[in-house]
């Protein structure tokens, strides 16, 4: 399309602005159709000092070539519309004029301007086949105030594309040129009756053109999971799944790990590419050039090892070629071993079989090319020499039993850091790229989060391995190996603690950012795909430091094979117990960890919960879920959770999931997340428990237990009763851990005398009545106030008849009870019930 050179010339006092016509006489404004009577329209009009008309049609003032008339209308899609647009005059919606008159300036061109939502707008169409829908784009664009042009030149502000191929889009997604589809033009103009509306706004960056927009895309060799997952993401990408038999495909994208071959029914017009460029797409948004991820079929003339020595020769021949591959490396490996180990024994001259093949290198390959490897390792402190990151290719058989299994060290040691190496370099230094295409994935929290207590485990391990090679390149009789493991156990101690306690929580993390953020999760599986990742996901890589300490067992193979009389002997020795205290302290501490957590998770999930229940020597030991029997706490038939730390019993009632909201409707969903489980009644000191009272279980009562309360300011001992209502902890674990818990703070070794045993239906109790809960509440009253007599009694009251009377046959306890407590009595049945009637 032709470029219009903008004059500006004034007429009667008023600024001008022409396109390539000369005005053809005054200005005029004409106000057509319900515009005529709109106060907001004939206010703008007056501010351009020109004569204004009004008209149903305008037709009468379209021949009147006395003036130069702008028709002014409110709707560009009307039969009056139609017909003055054939007419060729000025045409201006109320939104342009409203906007003109801002500036005291009138436009006119030899288009019809609705609005000025695209203006300054300069856009490029490209991949639209049909001609009535690029017109009706095109006038659509040009009624908000832009402008198109047929090739991307300097000026141009974006491009809109139908789908996300072609130079075009190419060339648009190199540059950084927006490209958006053709629902943004449709969107701009649903605003056009907005005065000031702009097209460029935040808001409508939501029709930029999708990653897959209008593609058909063919997944082929991938398995089931993979699968689904990027099925889902082409559809929420703007593409279509189709299968092969569709003529129409635009790519076939192939499983490159699994599929050698490209398939034969393949449509003629798609780009056949690799997995990477499905992924490279989700994580940069737009996809990448095809032909820089095009598929390869293995080439036919490239043989595997077994097929280069093979012909179809004669039997004989082949045998013969099988010979001389045998002679050819097993003199390869005997030059390598004569190299490295100078002082082994020359080797045998007995034909090597195939078997032996596999002792010739650690690494079970044929040739270890260490003579050219480029990556070596500083020296130690006085010496001139570089060792090589790799282990030495040596022959197995011709090493002791000591130096196989150290080789075996090095070697586990050497993987261990390139795995810790492509972590660091393949996925956590261009996470932390900021400049990164389509910007950062993750935030710094994030990163420090997953990455940070790594660092530390790759510095120690990475002098760890060059120290382990130097001793394997410098192999001496008594190298100690110990003295090596020795020297880091410190470093690994402090090391390693920060990333296994958080662990769990760091894979919760990123299985959550994975699920969530598409870009992420592509962005790993391009990773996942690089030779240095070896195909395994982050996950898989980050859970080897938890692996390593535990697999440094290859230490008790070598103190087996080293000579007691040896000085390594006690330094591996030592360096087993150390990495053993290690690990120890780790498992520790992780332990320890995961309560100081948990007490985080409790205090934050009750309301009004005392801020003294975390404490630095607090730590979590159990949970119950209760119904509550007596009025101590709550009321009867509440239901309780218990939560016991190591010094105190936190009493908490559980709250109803709509506690505090009348209905639970979609507004109020945010409401319900904040909403917290339980509220606070009770912070027991454990000091104060004097008994725990274990109900034995009958037919109509079970997991009943009451404690005995009483602390040092109260005069009475209180009592609470509870029916235990959890199905995955039993009834005697809780109170076993109780009593030892309660026995702690009394710093007391008869855990056993804080628990005694009752029996309700010795008690006379109707335990099958509905009134059970007063029953149990009654009968527990009366063990306390029998023991009170009995603590009484051995005191001051030296008649055993009141003490027989005053307490059950079956209510029993071993050893001296504190004060306020149970004692050891006996009861005829007959003084049992006398002494019932007087309760």
């Amino acid at each position: 399309m032709a470029e219009h050179t903008q004059t500006c010339i004034v007429l009667n006092d008023v600024t001008v602005a022409s396109q390539d016509i000369e005005p053809c006489g005054d200005p005029r404004i004409c106000l057509v159709g319900s515009l005529a009577d709109d106060a907001e329209t004939q206010e703008a009009a007056k501010k351009f000092n020109v004569p204004v008309v009004t008209s149903e049609t305008g037709e009468e003032y379209v021949s009147d070539s006395a003036f130069c008339t702008y028709f002014v209308l409110s709707d560009f899609e009307s039969p009056v519309f139609e017909e003055l647009d054939k007419a060729g005059v000025r045409l201006l919606g109320k939104p342009a004029l409203i906007e003109l008159s801002a500036n005291g300036v009138l436009t006119y061109t030899r288009r019809p301007v609705f609005c000025h939502v695209m203006k300054d707008a300069v856009l490029v169409f490209t991949g639209f086949r049909k001609k009535s829908e690029v017109c009706r784009l095109l006038k659509l664009v040009h009624y908000m105030g832009g402008s198109v042009k047929n090739e991307i030149i300097d000026t141009v502000t974006h491009l809109l594309a139908y789908s996300s191929t072609g130079e075009k889009y190419q060339y648009a997604n190199t540059f950084n040129i927006p490209i958006m589809s053709e629902d943004w033009v449709h969107a701009a103009w649903a605003h056009r009756d907005e005065v000031g509306a702009r097209s460029t706004t935040d808001a409508m960056a939501k029709y930029k053109l999708k990653v897959f927009q209008n593609l058909r895309i063919v997944l082929v060799g991938f398995q089931e999971e993979d699968q689904s997952q990027m099925e889902d993401l082409v559809t929420q990408n703007g593409g279509f799944n189709t299968t092969l038999e569709d003529q129409q495909a635009t790519h076939v994208v192939l499983e490159d790990q699994t599929v050698t071959e490209k398939p034969p029914d393949c449509p003629p017009k798609a780009h056949v590419v690799k997995a990477e460029w499905f992924w490279t797409s989700i994580q940069m948004e737009a996809p990448p050039s095809e032909t820089l991820h095009l598929f390869e079929e293995l080439n036919a003339s490239i043989l595997s090892p077994r097929q280069m020595f093979s012909s179809p020769s004669t039997p004989g021949s082949r045998s013969r070629r099988r010979k001389r591959l045998r002679e050819t490396v097993q003199h390869l490996a005997q030059d390598d071993s004569s190299s490295a180990l100078p002082s082994a024994p020359a080797s045998s001259k007995r034909r090597s079989s195939v078997g032996d093949l596999a002792f010739l290198s650690a690494d079970g390959s044929f040739l270890d090319d260490t003579a050219s490897t480029p990556n070596r390792l500083a020296p130690p402190t006085g010496s001139s020499e570089q060792t090589p990151l790799s282990p030495p290719p040596v022959d197995l058989r011709q090493l002791s039993a000591r130096q196989r299994v150290f080789h075996e060290l090095v070697k586990t040691e050497c993987n261990y850091v390139s795995i810790l190496d492509a972590i660091e370099k393949v996925i956590k230094v261009p996470l932390e790229n900021n400049s990164q295409s389509g910007g950062p994935m993750l935030d710094c929290q994030e990163l420090r989060y997953i990455f940070g207590n790594l660092p530390p485990i790759h510095t120690v391990h990475t002098r760890m391995r060059d120290d382990l090679l130097h001793l394997a390149h410098n192999w001496m009789p008594d190298a100690s190996i110990g003295e090596i493991i020795l020297k880091y156990s410190t470093e690994l101690e402090k090391a390693y603690p920060p990333f296994i306690n958080f662990f769990e929580n760091m894979k919760e993390m990123l299985q959550k950012i994975s699920s969530e953020r598409p870009r992420f999760h592509a962005f790993l599986k391009i990773a996942q795909n690089k030779p240095e990742c070896g195909r395994q996901s982050l996950q898989e890589l980050l859970i080897r430091p938890v692996q390593r300490l535990p697999s440094m067992s290859l230490l008790i193979d070598i103190l087996k094979h080293t000579e007691k009389t040896s000085p390594d002997h006690l330094a591996l020795e030592q360096a087993l117990d150390k990495i053993k205290s290690v690990m120890t302290f780790i498992n520790d501490d992780k332990r320890k960890t995961e309560a100081k957590l948990k007490l985080f998770e409790i205090h934050n999930d009750i309301e009004m919960c005392p801020p003294n229940l975390v404490a630095s020597h607090r730590m979590h030991m159990s949970k119950v879920d209760v119904t509550e029997l007596s009025d101590s706490c709550s009321g009867r038939g509440d239901t309780l959770t218990l939560f016991l730390f190591n010094d105190v019993l936190e009493i908490c009632k559980k709250k109803s999931k709509y506690n505090s909201i009348k209905s639970p409707s979609r507004a109020n969903l945010h409401a319900l997340k904040s909403i917290k489980t339980y509220k606070h009644l009770e912070m027991m000191n454990l000091a104060h428990i004097k008994r725990i009272v274990d109900i034995r279980e009958t037919e109509d009562c079970h997991n009943v237990f009451a404690l005995i309360i009483r602390s040092n300011q109260e005069l009475k001992e209180r009592l609470f009763t509870f029916t235990l209502i959890q199905d995955d902890i039993t009834k005697s674990t809780f109170l076993k851990t109780l009593c030892r818990t309660v026995a702690n703070i009394a710093c007391r070794n008869d855990v056993e005398n804080f628990l005694v045993s009752m029996d309700p239906h010795h008690l006379d109790i109707e335990t099958s009545d509905v009134s059970l809960t007063n029953a149990l509440s009654k009968a527990l009253k009366f063990a306390t106030r029998t023991g009170r007599k009995v603590s009484r009694a051995f005191s001051f009251n030296k008649s055993p008849s009141k003490l027989k009377r005053a307490v059950s046959t079956d209510l029993s306890l071993s050893g001296t009870p504190p004060t306020g407590g149970f004692a050891h009595p006996m009861a005829t049945p007959t003084s049992r019930r006398r002494t019932l009637k007087n309760v």
